[in-house]
């Protein structure tokens, strides 16, 4: 058969198109060439081979993969790979769930053991149907004890958005459809706003069917957790949307989504410190994941904000009181030093904040005693909300600030040891200080579904005051570390700059949280270095957005 040809296979439903691997018969074979007896299976042979296939066998399994799938034939498919049980359930669903009731698979050229392709093919459900074309690769192992030559088994074969435990289904949309609008009104979609594909559809799944909507038909990819909001991959049939007001802002959003095309693997939250109300929420990452409402990080150095209301409130310093700040401090027989073990001259606590010194962050703290380890985790609970259950609209991480001992606890006052967070977490601090209070973050108004807020203790006036001008001077002054990407921000503003280490990662995590008027933001950048380096720009850029 000439390359390029298609030919139609059992059933004349599916189709193969067989392009750059020059195919010969479509027989269903046992990956490595002849022996085949048409099931899958191969004969019986004294020899095991070793070692990579070879390229004869990565096309000859490759071959016989996508002719058994492109006939609908599941198990023939699934024999052919190194994990039978897991594949025929995606494989057999592809026709009987996923309602493909046609479809050409085109092969390319295989690089090494991968061999990509691309699959236009035809969903059809309740006499509704609509062409869908995709791309990806399978690559050939082998076998790890027959010794054949094999596809090496994941979800991401069929589709390559699917995970492990979760299933290609079309049907009627989980939830009726939704028109989000953000807060003055303005239309929100995932074109348009990238970032917000994974918001919306979780919008959509919990308050389509109360927003006065009717379901449309997709084909969608569903998780394992159910609580996940799925993937529409295919709209065959619009639904009627009901609408539904956020509190993000589009401006603020669109912002947010150019600041973190500047860095990969970067996040960022916005929000209104008067309010909670969250204005936007971007990411930028390869996994899609997230990681601005759900990620779990230690945040560095931002997490002086907290420290240092914990200093305050317990009478063991203040902005103007004086501080030691040594290149390094000792707690418990663990040295902890500053970057480059720099140091300052005893000085006032707002110098030590702006400079991000971690020694006077930690040395002021000894005179708690016993109550060490709780004290930072009792601050951020009580006066910040954070480890509460904050019920935002959509899923998010609360924040965790566990009781430590020994030298975890002095690595918690610099955002260390187990302190975990995410640029809401980080971004909601800050509104807090700029606000004076806690207000919950939440991308829908509470009364939408009365669900009940997370609530905490007012700051004392003198506290708060003293956050903001630490804040202030770190985002102005010429000394302060934030202040070379807050140079292009307005209005009253403040800033904190953070860097992360991170086991086994050879570049710390880039932080960065600020104001500005009556907006706040906080932004993570995976392996960016320093907080003012990456996070602050993101962060910057953001709050140029606002009022």
């Amino acid at each position: 058969m000439r390359s390029g040809a298609k030919i139609a296979l059992v059933g004349g439903v599916f189709v193969l198109a067989a392009g750059g691997i020059g195919y010969g018969a479509y027989s269903v074979v046992g990956g490595g060439g002849s022996g085949g007896d048409g099931t899958g299976t191969r004969a019986a042979s004294t020899e095991v081979r070793t070692g990579p296939p070879t390229g004869e066998e990565i096309e000859e399994t490759a071959k016989s993969f996508l002719s058994a799938w492109a006939a609908g034939d599941a198990a023939a498919a699934a024999l052919l790979t190194n994990d039978e049980t897991g594949a025929e359930p995606l494989l057999t669903g592809y026709a009987e769930e996923a309602h493909v009731t046609e479809a050409v698979i085109t092969p390319g050229p295989a690089v090494g053991a991968k061999v990509p392709f691309t699959v236009k093919a035809t969903v059809s459900y309740e006499g509704t149907t609509k062409p869908w074309s995709y791309a990806s690769e399978l690559t050939v192992v082998r076998g790890l004890t027959t010794g054949r030559a094999l596809v090496d088994w994941q979800p991401a074969v069929v589709h390559p958005r699917l995970t492990e435990g979760a299933t290609l289904r079309t049907g009627a949309s989980s939830g009726a459809a939704i028109e989000a609008v953000d807060r003055h009104g303005t239309v929100l979609d995932k074109e348009t706003y990238p970032s917000l594909g994974p918001v919306l559809d979780t919008l959509r799944k919990k308050y389509g069917d109360g927003a006065g909507g009717s379901p449309g038909i997709e084909t969608r990819i569903e998780p394992a957790d159910e609580q996940l909001p799925g993937t529409t991959l295919l709209t065959l049939a619009e639904g009627k949307p009901g609408k539904l007001r956020t509190t993000l802002d589009a401006t603020v959003q669109a912002a947010a989504e150019k600041a973190v095309e500047r860095f990969g693997e970067s996040s960022v939250v916005a929000i209104q410190p008067s309010t909670g109300a969250i204005q936007a929420i971007a990411n930028n990452r390869r996994d899609a994941f997230d990681a601005a409402m759900l990620g779990r990080l230690a945040p560095g150095s931002t997490m002086k904000i907290v420290t240092a209301a914990m200093i305050i409130q317990n009478g063991l310093g203040s902005m103007d009181g004086t501080v030691e700040c040594p290149s390094t401090v000792s707690w418990e027989g663990v040295t902890f030093h500053n970057l480059e073990d720099f140091s300052l001259a005893d000085g006032p606590l707002r110098e030590a904040f702006a400079r991000s010194c971690n020694t006077a962050f930690i040395k002021p703290v000894k005179p708690l005693g016993d109550r060490a380890g709780t004290a930072l985790g009792q601050e951020a609970r009580d006066y910040f909300g954070l480890g509460q259950t904050w019920q935002t609209g959509i899923p998010s991480f609360d924040g965790s600030v566990p009781e430590s001992s020994g030298a975890e606890t002095a690595a918690s006052y610099i955002g260390q040891g187990k302190i975990l967070m995410s640029p809401l977490n980080m971004a909601s601090v800050t509104a807090t200080v700029k606000n004076g209070a806690f207000e919950q973050p939440h991308i829908v108004a509470r009364d939408v579904d009365d669900r009940p807020f997370a609530t905490a203790r007012a700051l004392p006036a003198g506290t708060a005051q003293q956050l903001r001008e630490m804040m202030r001077y770190t985002a102005t002054s010429a000394s302060g570390t934030g202040a070379p990407a807050m140079a292009t921000v307005g209005g009253d503003k403040g800033a904190k700059t953070g860097s992360a280490e991170v086991d086994g990662q050879p570049t710390s995590n880039s932080w960065f949280t600020g104001f500005s008027n009556d907006l706040a933001a906080a932004a993570v950048v995976q392996s960016g270095g320093h907080g003012g380096d990456a996070a602050g720009p993101v962060v910057a850029q953001v709050l140029r957005a606002g009022p």
